[in-house]
């Protein structure tokens, strides 16, 4: 069977068989012939996590003034999520999806009316409450990191680190004990940490009303301690025993593996956004598309990495610095099963032994 191909332009129809059809659409992820629907992309939703995120998308309003809306909501945060994954322009949005005009006027709508904070709030409520939490946290780990900025964000708010030796814009965050996210700014990447710390404080203060004690780098030392007193938060330092010398730092690591977990978004890995509130947006929309994740996976499998805490803090009692409670509830005697299972492999693996030389030549 041939299938009629016409070129974009004005030109001939060349034909194209129907085996060369099906090799096109293995090929390419978004192919679909002629009345089929496309592939997913990987970081499209299934049925669960979109029913995880649609309660706080706005509906439709009848009789509203306007067009109506012709393109389903989720096609569209689907294009967003795969913007921020893949990390491509807006311009570059498969022909699939909607027009990017219409994802990006979503994307920045949602930005501004406030629809995204309260999406992101509300699934972090019920990822705490799924692991066992409060929906409202006590303690705070803040840190900042540093990132590049490309050619598209403007001079007035980029910034010269000479500590990183960076030049673009620094992004402060503030995750509960679990990693996620509460809190965050972006500045200039020039900003002191302490300084850069003082609006992240405010608004972790307005969004998070329990919050009392912030762990942090020893860089916040200073006279941030005294003027997070007067937001009623205390700040501990955590500093390193060695500071010549890699340790997982008690606490600090949470926040070290939230920004592993925002790094996957290649939108994310450098700034390409021309206003910081569109990259703090995408930072969001990272965390919010974890956070569907782990609220659509079936009851029965286990989440013990979203139960960590310490059990000599008021503010966690489940595990040993951040460790889950099922390691620390193996007795003296028993062993986890990959160590079991590598001690096996060691005890099995005979090493062979080389004769030494004594030769001159045998030291080089």
């Amino acid at each position: 069977m041939l299938v009629l191909l016409r070129s974009a332009g004005a030109g001939p129809v060349f034909p194209m068989c129907e085996d060369q059809e099906d090799t096109r659409a293995r090929a390419c992820p978004g192919y679909a012939r002629a009345g089929e629907r496309a592939r997913g992309y990987p970081s499209d939703l299934t049925d669960a996590q979109w029913q995880v995120i649609v309660p706080y998308l706005p509906p439709e309003v009848p009789g509203r003034r306007g067009r109506p809306r012709i393109w389903p909501l989720r096609r569209i945060v689907e294009g967003i999520l795969y913007v921020d994954r893949t990390g491509c322009a807006w311009r570059y949005l498969p022909a699939d999806f909607p027009p990017w005009r219409t994802v990006y006027g979503y994307f920045a709508a949602w930005r501004d009316d406030g629809t995204l904070a309260r999406l992101h709030d509300g699934l972090r409520a019920r990822a705490r409450a799924a692991a066992g939490r409060e929906p409202e946290p006590t303690a705070a780990v803040i840190d900042s990191q540093s990132v590049r900025a490309a050619g598209t964000v403007p001079k007035a708010t980029r910034g010269w680190d000479n500590a990183k030796k960076v030049n673009g814009r620094k992004r402060h965050i503030a995750v509960d004990a679990m990693g996620l996210l509460l809190a965050v700014v972006i500045i200039a990447a020039s900003v002191q940490d302490r300084d850069g710390a003082r609006p992240l404080l405010w608004n972790l203060r307005r969004a998070c009303r329990r919050i009392r004690l912030v762990w942090a780098d020893a860089v916040y030392t200073g006279k941030l301690t005294a003027w997070a007193a007067a937001l009623k938060m205390r700040i501990q330092i955590v500093a390193r025993r060695n500071p010549h010398a890699f340790e997982v730092l008690p606490r600090r690591w949470v926040v070290e593996r939230t920004f592993a977990w925002i790094s996957k978004h290649r939108r994310t890995v450098r700034d390409y956004e021309r206003l910081p509130a569109s990259h703090e947006a995408m930072i969001l929309w990272a965390m919010t598309a974890l956070m569907a994740r782990r609220l659509a996976q079936p009851a029965h499998l286990s989440n013990t990495h979203l139960a960590g805490g310490d059990p000599h803090s008021p503010h966690d009692r489940t595990g040993h610095r951040g460790e889950p409670a099922s390691r620390l509830q193996r007795g003296p005697g028993q062993q986890h099963d990959g160590c079991a299972a590598r001690s096996r492999l060691a005890v099995s693996v005979k090493v062979p032994v080389l004769p030494v030389s004594n030769s001159p030549e045998s030291g080089r």
